[in-house]
């Protein structure tokens, strides 16, 4: 017998299509999902089922009539076979040729500064990312980046690309990535189609490539009449072929044409900096010409060996860099200044905006940096400002349109006194900079911070112990310094809203864990001004702690990277002498994890492979021993190989290595060989 429909269920099916176009909205449109791909399913699977039993409830705009009847369950997590790592950024001239510069005293170091340097110039397009797996010249398997080491399995949507070959004309083993875009002239065909049906817009070509390419439905994909373009290999398998081992990135296009991919015509090797700064110009002035959208170009070391010994930094490649072009720029209206006290007792002045969408995202708050910044820039509570957002970092105001004041605007008078401060409010100048900063270092606002970041991922990373949960503590006065953490007991921690006794057990057992910390990890917890976590590990590769709480400024700088104002952070931070009691009682509670000393030459000169999956090192930690030891990693096995290094569910390089007798080492003959100095 079926439930009558009430009230309360119509309400929901309402609300269920609310919610569902807001999110798919955020999904589609934003690519900025604020739930998960299995939250937002759930949410559609309930609203099919009230709409199949009631089918009263349909409407021509649901989103269940939108996506269609067939609904997957979500697209399978893949994890890359080569992680996968985005280009840090430029936005000038100067910015380039200091990158340049960089990569010289690079090849200083490695001894290849004798070497040609010649660079790949291409366009950076504005699309997302993909990548490309094919078996014995098949097309297999095609994922987005996602994170980098995870990405989502999109190979049917991929499929209805038509320049994306399925076949290859050469029965290998392929990993390739490239660009998935949408032509301008499509991205207005489907916005017109989307407004006729009363649909959100897409913001933008990206965001619509996005959305379609990871649609729940193949058919909506095939009709958006995707893109590609096709710019590395990442591992590519070529025994059974005539191909050579690939040497210049120019070699790699030039070969990925061969095999078929679309590749983009427009990139050209050159070699001085100045000729690639020379092609952006002329790029900048002539990509709306073209039928894609295109925010910059990239320039990329041509010579592969040279790219393998340069490496990566933590979070992208030095052998390649992305000159953007100029930001996207909007007008809005400020309608607050407020100042915010950082972790460092820094106050920072922030804009509070009328909402507005800049390079495809909602922003509501761009930072003014100091007093000296709002006095340049005369900015006044009230005013209409141009906004400025480049890249991914926080937005600025550029300027502000005077001409549209009408005389109730108000100037921002900076305080002498901030009561997020503590104490009597007082705020000092920073010596040697525009900054402001609060006199009181004990203001709950700055404690809070500084004890969340001591207990964060970066830091100690002590499982359960968030903001909110820290700040609990705070206030209930079980903790006010970082030693405080392992004084307490479960019935301390039972007194807090929300834990119950498992929930309590399992803290307890995160605290105990995070006992064994490394320097580097310790460092950066410490809050000491200046000190990130570059700066942490190139101190903790150089000193003991105890050596360290003794070091003078002079012995600091002789670090690479550490220049005077770092070093006389860290030595003042030290000599102050509530931080030495306060490090004297952590530690007690705490042990600093010992750094093997790896022996530096135990593979220099040495080529290795790695494949499969290692169950304690990520692929990450696992090269940055290797290159540490003095070996470089390589993405392909060839006769050039010393070594391959196989974990669990091996491929191609594995087989490969054996037909060509190469050492093959488990991952307890790579840790031995690597900590232990063992060859």
């Amino acid at each position: 017998m079926a439930i009558r429909l009430t009230k309360e269920l119509k309400q929901r099916a309402l609300l269920l299509r609310e919610v569902i176009r807001h999110h798919n909205y955020l999904y589609n449109v934003l690519d900025t999902p604020e739930i998960s791909d299995e939250a937002y399913d759930t949410l559609l699977r309930e609203l099919i089922t009230l709409e199949e039993e009631y089918p009263e409830l349909s409407t021509n705009d649901s989103p269940t009539q939108r996506v269609g009847a067939v609904i997957r369950e979500g697209f399978t997590k893949v994890q890359h076979k080569v992680p996968q790592w985005s280009f840090d950024n430029v936005f000038s001239a100067e910015e380039l040729e200091q990158w340049h510069e960089r990569v010289l005293r690079h090849m200083e170091r490695l001894n290849s500064r004798d070497e040609p340097l010649a660079y790949t110039v291409e366009h950076k397009i504005d699309g997302l990312k993909v990548i490309l797996e094919y078996k014995k010249g098949e097309f297999v398997r095609g994922a987005t980046r996602g994170d980098g080491v995870v990405g989502e399995d999109v190979t049917d949507n991929l499929r209805t690309i038509k320049s994306i070959p399925l076949v290859l004309p050469e029965p290998i083993d392929l990993i390739v990535g490239g660009e998935a875009w949408l032509s301008h002239k499509e991205f207005e065909r489907i916005n017109e189609q989307r407004i006729a049906l009363k649909e959100e817009p897409f913001a933008n070509p990206r965001n619509a490539a996005a959305g379609s390419l990871r649609q729940l439905k193949s058919a909506v994909t095939a009709k958006r009449n995707l893109d590609t373009f096709m710019y590395d290999i990442y591992d590519i398998d070529t025994r059974e072929t005539s191909l050579e081992e690939l040497t210049t990135q120019g070699e790699e296009l030039e070969l990925l044409k061969a095999l078929h991919f679309k590749v983009n015509p427009y990139w050209k090797t050159v070699d001085t900096i100045d000729a690639a700064i020379a092609d952006y110009h002329y790029w900048l002035k002539r990509r709306d010409r073209e039928a894609y959208e295109m925010d910059g170009i990239i320039v990329a070391v041509d010579n592969i060996r040279l790219q393998e010994k340069l490496g990566y930094t933590a979070k992208a490649p030095r052998y390649a860099i992305a000159f953007k072009f100029p930001a996207e720029q909007v007008t809005t209206v400020v309608e607050d200044i407020v100042l915010q006290v950082g972790r460092t007792g820094v106050v920072t002045p922030v804009a509070h905006l009328r909402p507005v969408q800049v390079a495809g995202s909602v922003v509501s708050r761009a930072t003014l940096h100091n007093e000296d910044e709002i006095a340049r820039l005369d900015v006044r509570v009230g005013d209409t400002v141009i906004l400025q957002k480049a890249g991914d970092v926080i937005p600025d105001i550029v300027s502000v349109l005077a001409d549209l004041r009408t005389g109730k605007e108000k100037k921002y008078i900076f305080p002498k006194k901030v009561p997020a401060c503590g104490g009597d409010g007082s705020i000092e100048r920073v010596e040697g900079t525009a900054a402001w900063r609060c006199v009181s270092k004990d203001s709950f606002d700055q404690q809070s911070r500084v004890l969340a970041h001591f207990t964060s991922k970066k830091a100690l990373n002590i499982d359960g112990l968030g903001p909110s949960i820290v700040e609990a503590l705070l206030r209930a006065g079980l903790v006010s310094t970082f030693d405080d953490f392992f004084t307490l007991e479960k019935g301390d921690i039972l007194e807090l809203e929300g834990f119950a006794e498992v929930s309590a057990d399992n803290l307890r057992a995160a605290i105990e864990e995070s006992k064994s910390v490394s320097l580097q990890r310790l460092l950066v917890g410490l809050s000491i001004g200046h000190v990130g976590e570059e700066t942490a590990r190139d101190v903790a590769q150089n000193f003991t702690l105890n050596k360290l709480r003794s070091a003078t400024e002079e012995d600091l700088v002789v670090i690479e990277g550490i220049g005077e104002v770092v070093a006389r952070s860290i030595v003042k931070w030290f000599a102050d002498t509530q931080n030495s009691a306060m490090l004297d009682r952590l530690l007690k509670h705490i042990v600093i994890k010992r750094e093997t000393k790896i022996k530096k030459d135990i593979l220099k000169g040495k080529t290795l492979v790695l494949t499969g999956s290692l169950e304690n090192f990520t692929r990450d930690d696992a090269a940055e021993k290797i290159r540490h030891a003095g070996g470089k990693v390589a993405h392909s096995v060839s006769t050039k190989t010393d070594y391959v290094v196989a974990g669990d569910a091996t491929g191609t390089k594995y087989k490969k290595a054996l037909a060509l007798g190469i050492t093959v080492l488990n991952e307890d003959e790579f840790a031995s060989m690597v900590q232990h100095g063992r060859n």
